[in-house]
């Protein structure tokens, strides 16, 4: 049963928060068995899931609130599937690379998990309000993630990242609330919402209400900034996860619900949601050039990544819609690898992340290995062909190609740009010749530490290498009922 995913997570949560102290070295591992319990059950069903159909399977449908018409429906299809296996390995390696994790490990990985299940909650969810439901249970673990073991101005990041996270989870309220009276149906199924004839007029308010609101979590622009604070003050893992997992809820959420509820609206919106996303990869790329601060630089590129993302999503066609979604499953595994380079292999023994100060360090001499992993890393992020993200990036222009032709030169200007400031931060980070002053020896990778790095460049080099059974399970995906009027908008359209 698919659901194991997120029963395990959250077991493990309950688990490590009723662990006796003496025994909180055992939390890690806890943690580690939870989450890997959960990749596992994802890989599992990817590799079963069948090739003959293109509707959802291990379909769990239980009545759970029969008076206001909610419901405890799961099921996975290929676009899920893609996201369980995202959501797993960022899991695995957020717990490989806390593995020495000071202060209280127990509540630490407990919130961890919390965010981890809740996550494969919404990628399961088909009952609206069950994915609601698992979405708000995202934002209380992840403050108080940053704000206990957070660095820079954690008490700011924490509250802006949380104050952002409730005002647009008002707004997917509203949205999934006034479909469900609208719909006359009585619930809150998300098929039956789908299947609800909406007036034109109607879909062209709540259509912009439902997506924006799940747009703020993907760092649609310019209600971006939360994103950069907030990866900059969490803990090595709880960057991973917010980069790798969490801002593809809000991509998802838009992608699941929002499009298919509303096809006329976003139709009509589709002009604009390009203009956004085209706005968000340029500037998200020229603040990124502008940073001094590694994490903040990744931070920022992240907004530029997903703004191709929902560049996807406004093409409204099968490839860019394909690509949209590789695109999410890309940049989780790239922004998890490079959080992980510069919060855990590079701050922790450094204690700066100044790229003028690390250069100093001689990175490349003394962490060889971190410099090698960033180089990849670097390279994976500017799209370059054998890594996940030229598959996702080549599928997005060509959607774009022919629904907005204009934007594709946006996306090439945020390609290069993207290329620009990665290969400065890479020089002058750890490729430095200038002299510098005696550094102390640096303390060598760990063995956790390796060990995530590998499966991270892994996946994100089998994902560029042989993309064509994730391709196949998000094709899928989008050939299923949910996606027809959205797939049919670009043909109908004058």
């Amino acid at each position: 049963m698919i659901a194991w995913t997120f029963i395990l997570a959250f077991a493990g949560a309950a688990a490590l928060l009723v662990l006796p102290k003496a025994r909180e070295s055992a939390s890690r591992w806890i943690a580690l068995a939870a989450g890997g319990g959960g990749l596992l059950i994802a890989i599992q069903h990817c590799l079963l899931y069948s090739k003959n159909t293109d509707t959802f399977q291990s379909v769990t449908n239980w009545e759970w609130i029969p008076a206001l018409g909610i419901r405890f429906h799961i099921g996975a299809d290929g676009i899920s599937l893609v996201m369980l296996l995202l959501t797993g390995l960022i899991a695995v390696t957020g717990v490989l690379f806390s593995w020495n994790v000071v202060k209280n490990p127990r509540l630490f990985f407990a919130l961890f998990l919390t965010i981890i299940g809740a996550c494969h909650g919404v990628f399961l969810s088909l009952d609206v309000f069950l994915l609601f439901f698992f979405y708000e249970l995202v934002i209380v673990p992840k403050f108080f993630l940053i704000l206990l073991w957070g660095s820079t101005n954690r008490e700011y990041g924490a509250m802006k990242l949380t104050l952002y996270s409730v005002a647009a989870s008002a707004l997917i309220f509203l949205g999934l609330m006034a479909a469900h009276v609208a719909s006359g149906t009585g619930s809150f199924g998300l098929f039956e919402l789908a299947a609800a004839d909406y007036t034109r007029g109607f879909q062209l308010w709540a259509f912009p209400v439902l997506f924006l609101g799940f747009a703020v979590l993907a760092g649609i622009w310019p209600l971006h900034t939360w994103a950069p604070t907030g990866h900059v003050a969490a803990p090595t893992a709880a960057s991973m996860l917010l980069a790798g997992v969490v801002m593809k809820l809000g991509s998802y959420g838009a992608l699941r619900v929002a499009m298919p509820l509303f096809p006329e609206g976003l139709a009509a919106w589709s002009g604009v949601i390009a203009v956004l996303a085209g706005a968000g990869v340029i500037f998200g790329a020229l603040a990124a050039f502008a940073q001094r601060d590694l994490k903040f630089v990744i931070g920022y590129s992240s907004i530029a990544h997903m703004g191709f993302v929902l560049l996807g999503l406004a093409t409204l066609n099968h490839i860019g819609l394909s690509g949209a979604v590789m695109q999410m499953f890309s940049h989780g595994l790239i922004a998890g690898l490079l959080f992980a380079v510069v919060g855990r292999m590079i701050y922790e023994r450094t204690r700066t992340r100044d790229l003028d100060e690390l250069g100093g360090f001689r990175l490349r001499h003394a962490l060889p290995a971190a410099t090698g992993v960033f180089i990849v890393a670097t390279a994976a992020s500017i799209g370059l062909p054998g890594f996940s993200g030229f598959v996702a990036e080549l599928s997005i222009l060509i959607g774009a190609w022919r629904a907005f032709p204009f934007y594709v030169l946006l996306g090439g200007i945020g390609i290069v740009l993207t290329a620009a400031f990665s290969l400065r931060a890479l020089n002058r980070a750890f490729l430095a010749e200038e002299e510098q002053t005696d550094r102390p020896p640096l303390p060598p990778l760990t063995r956790p530490e390796v060990i995530g790095a590998g499966i991270l460049v892994t996946a994100t080099v089998l994902a560029g290498i042989q993309p064509q059974p994730l391709l196949e399970l998000i094709g899928r995906g989008l050939d299923g009922p949910l996606f027809e009027a959205v797939l049919q908008i670009r043909e109908v359209r004058p």
